[in-house]
């Protein structure tokens, strides 16, 4: 009986990530730089045939190792084209995969309420939930990271014998997904465990050397081949990425934070379940400290020394990764994401404490939980009956918002779109009939995390593609393919390093840099204030005739833009 409820969870807890991702990959176009970036390097690996060191967006070389690029071929091969959803699938994969794995790892060690639990809180907060929709190189990252974490663990119950393959193997990935912390970070965590757990620290500082450098060994066959192809320059570029980039010597600015953004990342990405934490602060009570601090010290080695391993394990991984990347001065939120399933087993082992002392704080976040649902179908019908008035547009980007209002007011709603708008205010209003009949508390759990679940679906299934889809420069890219419908389109940004990402990715990778390649004519592609620079300093030498402007902002330069027929002065 108990194999079987273990069963059930497990393929219930499957298809719950699977129908939170896999069905809506597809439905947003690409609207940022990032996500066109790196799927043009798996089209430009389709296109050349090269997949050591492709060349992509005008001639650049990828930022980052090749084998997150390396999935998306693989899977827009099987798809016969590179697209939104085959650029995606990588990293919904990667989460759906470290969500399952993690529940079985802490079921066996923690109990199965805790790890299911804790699976659906690492799925349904923001900035993990985000990531798993994005096509970026940190999910794929983080679940590879996560997972080595794991084999580790099971290399130390097995009192460290043999060889960790199965861990080398997964942080081989994670360096070849985005370079050396892919095996430092796993390392660091791994050593640390040991020496707390009683390891001599020789033995600890060999065994996890030894992890690191079969984690080395894979990654390094690219690397070799890589240089072979890209000499000093990718040599350049890999210590810009890496080292310089940790050291704070990079040749220009790049997500430069302080150590509080860190912070604040964690608690905005962890919404909705930061709410609860608000909810619960009334009723947390701060112990005195008792004896002096010389015996709170003792009493504080004491609790770590007997903590569960398990439990000692997640709250390493959590302390050191987070060190770790409050280092560097380049910090993104998206760095710490291999903490956040840990965080998820402690927020869970806390939400099953206040189920059985504090039970009001959940009927509080049910509520509030279910009124957010119902808010946001009660915005929507107010949008759709045309009630928003244009007038409450002003200011620099009044444009682009009134444009977002209008797809949700006039555009059409298919089948599918009713069914998840519809499903979250279901079950609203079962939670809210529950909450007020003062139903069995573990009933008002599972409501919660129904409305949630069903909350971010609805948002990534309509409304988040209905509204972010107005930002795309799709439709550009598809006005300027009508008048270049093949060849070289050339380009200028005045900005180093910018590209026109999402035209490019349109446009079957066919945007050049006009000034790396100064042709004799064609078609150019500039933004209107770029404009206003680059004609006075090549006017001599062509001549410029426009031929289309955009009817907004475009989404890499934020700037209206322009395509202008070329030819060469004789």
């Amino acid at each position: 009986m108990q194999n079987m409820n273990f069963d059930k969870r497990f393929w219930g807890l499957l298809l719950v990530a699977c129908f939170m991702f896999l069905p809506f990959l597809g439905l947003p176009d690409f609207h940022t730089k990032g996500e066109p970036r790196e799927a043009i390097v798996a089209y430009s690996m389709l296109d050349s045939g090269n997949w050591i060191l492709p060349e992509n967006n005008g001639g650049d070389m990828a930022y980052k190792p090749p084998f997150f690029h390396w999935m998306i071929t693989l899977f827009s091969v099987v798809a016969g084209a590179v697209t939104e959803y085959t650029s995606r699938l990588p990293s919904a994969l990667a989460l759906i995969v470290m969500v399952m794995a993690g529940f079985l790892f802490f079921a066996k060690r923690r109990g199965r309420d805790e790890a299911v639990l804790m699976a659906l809180i690492t799925l349904t907060n923001f900035e993990v939930h985000r990531a798993g929709f994005a096509c970026r190189v940190d999910m794929v990252l983080t679940a590879f990271i996560v997972l080595a974490l794991y084999a580790l663990y099971r290399w130390w119950e097995r009192d460290l014998k043999g060889v960790p393959w199965l861990a080398a193997l997964l942080m081989g990935c994670a360096t070849l997904t985005k370079g050396p912390v892919g095996f430092l970070l796993p390392c660091a965590v791994g050593g640390l465990f040991l020496l707390m757990r009683g390891t001599s620290f020789w033995r600890a500082f060999y065994k996890m050397a030894l992890a690191a450098v079969l984690g080395c060994l894979l990654p390094a066959l690219w690397y070799v081949a890589a240089y072979q192809q890209g000499g000093d320059e990718f040599m350049a570029l890999v210590v810009e990425e890496n080292l310089h980039r940790f050291v704070g010597k990079m040749s220009y600015a790049s997500h430069e934070n302080p150590i509080s953004y860190n912070f604040i990342s964690v608690i905005a990405g962890y919404v909705p379940y930061t709410l609860l934490l608000l909810l619960a602060l009334p009723m947390l009570r701060i112990k005195r400290i008792s004896g002096g601090l010389k015996a709170w010290w003792e009493r504080t080695r004491e609790y770590f020394r007997t903590m569960d391993p398990a439990r000692l394990f997640a709250l390493l991984s959590i302390v050191v990764i987070f060190v770790f990347y409050c280092i560097p001065k380049s910090k993104r939120s998206v760095y710490l994401l291999p903490i956040y399933p840990f965080l998820a087993l402690f927020l869970a082992e806390w939400m099953l404490a206040l189920y059985r002392n504090r039970k009001r704080v959940l009927k509080w976040f049910g509520g509030v939980m279910a009124g957010l649902n119902l808010l946001l179908i009660a915005v929507f019908a107010i949008v759709r009956m045309g009630l928003v008035p244009d007038s409450l547009f002003t200011g620099r980007h009044a444009a682009e918002n009134l444009a977002m209002v209008e797809a949700l007011e006039l555009l059409p709603i298919p089948w599918w779109g009713w069914v998840v708008i519809l499903m979250p205010v279901v079950v609203a209003l079962w939670m809210v009939v529950r909450v007020l009949r003062r139903e069995d508390y573990r009933t008002v759990l599972i409501g919660t995390v129904a409305s949630i679940v069903l909350l971010f679906v609805a948002l990534d299934g309509y409304y988040q593609p209905t509204v972010l889809n107005v930002k795309s420069d799709k439709g550009m890219a598809a006005d300027v393919s009508g008048y270049v419908p093949e060849g070289p389109i050339y380009s200028y940004i005045g900005t180093e390093m910018l590209r026109f990402y999402v035209v490019n990715f349109y446009t079957d990778n066919r945007v050049l840099l006009f000034e790396r390649e100064e042709p004799d004519a064609g078609y150019l592609l500039v933004g209107r204030k770029d404009a206003a620079k680059f004609l006075p300093r090549w006017e001599e030498q062509y001549r410029f005739e426009q031929v289309y402007a955009s009817t907004k902002r475009g989404c890499d330069v934020r700037d209206i833009i322009h395509l202008y027929r070329f030819i060469r002065k004789e």
